[in-house]
């Protein structure tokens, strides 16, 4: 029949009892399939993340200054990846590195949520946050 019409035979699911089988155009067929899954790639959310670098011995006037960034990311719809990197001996204050980014999280409570916890890998402790849903505007 498929030859008949100048169309594929196309195995639908071969598990079946009887197998079940489809006569279509298959180059069409994988045309249309390649426009849909390029149509749904192109919708979904691209996920931007936005690192910000502290050292453990940062200021306060500093990481008020990378605190403003952080928020107009959040704003953005970023996600924040905040590192504290340690160099040479700098190493040996892990706890201040952690209570900054900790001081970091606590800041931008109202605008992100913590992905992952303060986490030391290598010379660098890691804290991620992702933005919180906006709230609806009421009219």
């Amino acid at each position: 029949m498929a030859e008949d019409q100048g169309l594929d035979l196309v195995e639908i699911s071969a598990k079946a009892d009887p197998p079940v089988c489809r006569i279509i155009d298959y180059s069409k067929f994988k045309y249309e399939q390649k426009k849909k899954q390029k149509e749904i790639k192109a919708n979904a959310a691209k996920t931007v993340i936005k690192e910000i670098r502290f050292g453990p011995n940062t200021d306060d006037h500093d990481f008020e200054f990378k605190l403003n960034h952080a928020k107009k990311f959040l704003e953005e719809g970023a996600k924040i990846k905040a590192y504290v990197h340690f160099v040479g001996r700098t190493i040996v204050f892990k706890e201040r590195g952690e209570i900054l980014l900790l001081k970091f999280a606590q800041a931008l409570e109202e605008l992100a949520k913590v992905e992952q916890l303060p986490k030391l890998e290598g010379k660098r402790m890691f804290l991620m946050l992702t933005p919180k849903p906006a709230a609806p505007k009421k009219k």
